[in-house]
């Protein structure tokens, strides 16, 4: 292969083979369960990396049910995003996420600096109750419960929230394992077309696990849950900080 064919194919790795194909990402029926709580300030600004800001002592720990989606096929997300303001714009730092695909997970990884591990995240209706859980290996981490669609929230108030900015901490290191990249990111969902959104009381559980840390940032009081499906396109991003410079 010669070099200039290099050049041309080098999108991702493997070369002849990447993990995943060249965007735009497009995810029809994208389900979210989003159970906001209150945590513990001070262990939040210990995780909150500068010079992002801390807007409130509150967390959106969401699950995400993904059934079609461009090149990544289908699969379920869990995690955590923090509402942040960077240089005066409000929007949500992805603190981690778990899923249960390789392509999203090296897409993800690499492109945009999406903090994703492996795990068994799932997002299920059982009767009248939407339920979400993340098991890390034989672990139970995480388990979320939602009353089904008690209450219809209006779309405008829901799209403008998935149109506001998101953060990212992205991380690729050298050779020699020090920093190559380290830079913060923000990107935008766009063509977001919401399909219904629902409200409804709910639980959220946190447990304690070694490599899933989510219990980190403790559930003190749940405040609010939101339900929604929407079709929408994962815009790339741009380097609005480097560490490194």
């Amino acid at each position: 292969m010669k070099e200039h064919e290099v050049r041309e194919r080098a999108f991702a790795m493997p070369l002849t083979s990447p993990a995943y194909p060249p965007g735009p990402y497009r995810f029809i029926d994208r389900e979210y369960m989003i159970i906001t709580y209150r945590t513990d300030p001070e262990r939040l600004r210990a995780l909150v990396p500068e010079p992002l800001e801390i807007t409130d002592p509150v967390v959106k720990y969401e699950f995400i049910r993904m059934p079609n989606s461009t090149g990544f096929g289908d699969y379920t997300e869990t995690g955590q995003v923090i509402p942040v303001s960077f240089e005066g714009r409000k929007g949500g730092y992805t603190h981690c996420m778990f899923l249960n695909d390789h392509p999203p997970i090296a897409g993800g990884r690499e492109l945009w600096g999406f903090p994703k591990k492996l795990a068994s995240p799932v997002l299920r209706a059982e009767i009248d109750t939407l339920v979400g859980t993340l098991d890390y290996g034989p672990v139970r981490v995480a388990t979320g419960t939602m009353g089904y669609k008690h209450k219809v929230v209006p779309e405008e108030t829901v799209k403008a929230a998935l149109l506001a900015p998101n953060f990212l901490l992205k991380i690729i290191p050298h050779v020699d394992g020090s920093p190559r990249i380290c830079e913060i990111v923000e990107y935008y969902l766009e063509d977001v077309t919401i399909k219904g959104a629902w409200s409804g009381p709910a639980a959220l559980a946190l447990q304690p696990h070694a490599l899933a840390p989510v219990a980190e940032l403790p559930v003190l009081e749940v405040i609010s849950a939101l339900h929604i499906v929407a079709d929408l396109t994962l815009g790339l991003g741009k380097v609005v900080h480097d560490y490194l410079r």
